[in-house]
């Protein structure tokens, strides 16, 4: 069972956590990394992208000319994607790039992101990140004081810090509930409180 210290906002230690192994000590799995944040990324796409095809143009189906005899090119209707106006031929229709991954995978693959963290000591657990008002400088100055330029910040429910986040460009905060594979593997260090790990060894150590 790892143990990690437990820091303030100053980076002084207040003390000392024990960690589940089950959540942040468990094997490195990479290839699930690849399956879940794949499929994390499929799911941002809108697929919403549709042109209409000659099936659905609006319009008469009535031959232009007939067939001989004329000197021209034979021709059905209007409909077809060489007149303009015409109905576009193989174009992008709607549909969904949802990839499926089962939740005992996911779970998983999380379990082994946080475990990577912290084998590779950039796991910093804090006491909690209380601020006394909205403002992203004093974010930055804690982020400073750990040396963390491109920070996930994990807690419980907190609107002053995810406001105070809002506005980081490399530096992000996530509720318990929204953790998730891709923002941990995209971030260098990993900062949690003890609430938060609290919250996820109950969400992911059963």
């Amino acid at each position: 069972m790892p143990m990690v210290d437990v820091y303030n906002l100053k980076h002084e230690s207040v003390g000392t956590i024990d960690l589940s192994e089950t959540v942040f000590d468990a094997s490195v799995r990479e290839h699930l990394f690849h399956e879940v944040v794949r499929a994390q990324m499929a799911s941002k796409r809108s697929g919403n992208a549709k042109v209409k095809e000659r099936g659905e143009i609006r319009g008469s189906r009535r031959k232009l000319w007939k067939q001989k005899g004329t000197g021209r090119a034979r021709v059905g209707d209007r409909k077809a994607p060489h007149w303009v106006g015409g109905g576009i031929a193989h174009g992008p229709r709607t549909r969904d790039y949802a990839i499926k991954v089962n939740k005992k995978t996911r779970r998983e693959a999380l379990r082994c992101a946080l475990s990577r963290r912290q084998q590779e000591g950039r796991l910093v657990v804090l006491e909690d990140f209380e601020l006394e008002a909205i403002k992203t400088k004093s974010v930055t100055a804690v982020l400073k004081a750990f040396d963390a330029s491109k920070a996930l910040i994990v807690d419980g429910p907190n609107e002053t810090l995810a406001l105070s986040t809002n506005n980081l460009a490399t530096s992000n905060y996530l509720s318990v509930d929204q953790l998730n594979v891709y923002d941990v593997l995209l971030h260098d260090t990993l900062l949690v409180t003890r609430r938060a790990v609290e919250a996820i060894e109950g969400r992911l150590g059963k």
